[in-house]
């Protein structure tokens, strides 16, 4: 299949045209509209600074079901010592920034741009994107952010300063998710760390019809 080169108008192809390796679409912009129709539609931005933006759909896309969810017996001590407290939405940026800076194995540098950083930040004054901050003596120490729509959670990265700091994230988040009826959260792509908490792959296909479900329940 062909990479579709986006113009001025916000306009998608269709996922089901993504490359073997989930690449969609190259260029367009990061406007909140743009950003909004791509989710909406199961397709993210996910590039680097000396690339041009880059739109991906990947088959088979990893998700996690809130009832899924698998909280380990030393994770459930680490909850219940209160070695951390958990905020929403109370440091959208600065999940962000550590997101981005945040060393991660085997990889070099970010693709959480500044021009990434803009326009999400945008979404959350918006109301579109949120966050979870976990603090350890009123510094962050881990977190996570994404964006939502509809019923359907899309989560785009998360850090850990300090032992388990992102799973405790994670575990107050898909906490909160279910008890607002949210279908899913979105974890894009295959990862162990992910995969060990209960997330598991699903056909692009199955994701896009329960993605058309979440999006027609009332928010």
């Amino acid at each position: 299949m062909p990479v579709f080169r986006l113009s001025d108008e916000i306009v998608f192809p269709p996922p089901e045209l993504s490359e073997e390796d989930g690449l969609l679409a190259v260029g367009g912009d990061l406007s909140s509209d743009r950003l909004l129709a791509a989710y909406s539609m199961g397709i993210f931005p996910w590039y680097s600074d000396d690339s041009p933006i880059l739109w991906w759909s990947p088959d088979p896309r990893l998700v996690l079901m809130p009832d899924d969810l698998k909280v380990s017996r030393s994770l459930k001590q680490t909850i219940r010592k209160g070695i951390y407290s958990v905020t929403f939405d109370a440091d959208f940026e600065g999940v962000m920034r550590n997101c981005a800076s945040a060393p991660r194995k085997d990889e070099a540098g970010t693709w959480i741009t500044e021009d990434m950083i803009e326009a999400y930040c945008r979404l959350h004054e918006e109301g579109h994107a949120h966050s979870v901050e976990v603090w350890n003596c009123n510094e962050l120490a881990g977190g996570l952010y994404g964006v939502s729509l509809g019923r359907a959670f899309f989560g785009e990265s998360m850090f850990s300063l300090k032992s388990d700091a992102s799973k405790v994230a994670l575990v107050a988040f898909v906490s909160r998710l279910k008890e607002n009826g949210y279908l899913f959260l979105d974890c894009q792509v295959k990862t162990g760390h992910l995969e060990s908490m209960g997330a598991r792959e699903i056909a692009r296909k199955e994701f896009l019809k329960l993605l058309k479900k979440a999006l027609s329940l009332p928010v």
